[in-house]
């Protein structure tokens, strides 16, 4: 699979070096040459300086030919913008965004686009941790 994943910090990093040992096609893309010294030294994908909101920097990261965009950077709109880019103006197959607000998945979800939420999967693993401690006190 030809992954592009927007965002090189620990999510970005951890990501594209897993795909990468999976043997999938990975391009790392991030507005900041120091984030790549994120990625192992066995990344044997491809590391992109430039903006994913840019089109003429998503085509030359091969967009065009991509079966998945990952948008995980910092920022929830340029996350959003980036993943609306993929999907409704390239094609992109599978496209998954990061949103650190929770009100904002439903809204992406229904236009197609994977929409994850820290915010609540750390939420929802608390809550279960909690019920699971409380039930082995009892």
């Amino acid at each position: 699979m030809n992954v592009i994943v927007l965002g090189c910090g620990r999510v970005g990093s951890e990501l594209a070096s897993l795909l990468d040992s999976h043997e999938h096609s990975v391009t790392v893309l991030d507005v900041s040459q120091s984030s790549f010294m994120k990625l192992p030294q066995s990344f044997k994908g491809k590391a992109l300086l430039g903006n994913g909101l840019d089109p003429e920097t998503l085509i030359k990261a091969g967009i065009d030919k991509a079966d998945a965009f990952i948008a995980v950077t910092q920022n929830d709109n340029k996350n959003i913008m980036a993943a609306e880019i993929a999907k409704h103006i390239f094609g992109v197959p599978h496209v998954l965004c990061r949103t650190y607000d929770p009100n904002r998945s439903d809204v992406f979800e229904a236009s197609g686009i994977i929409t994850l939420s820290p915010t609540l999967l750390i939420a929802g693993l608390f809550v279960d941790a909690l019920l699971d401690s409380v039930k082995e006190a009892e």
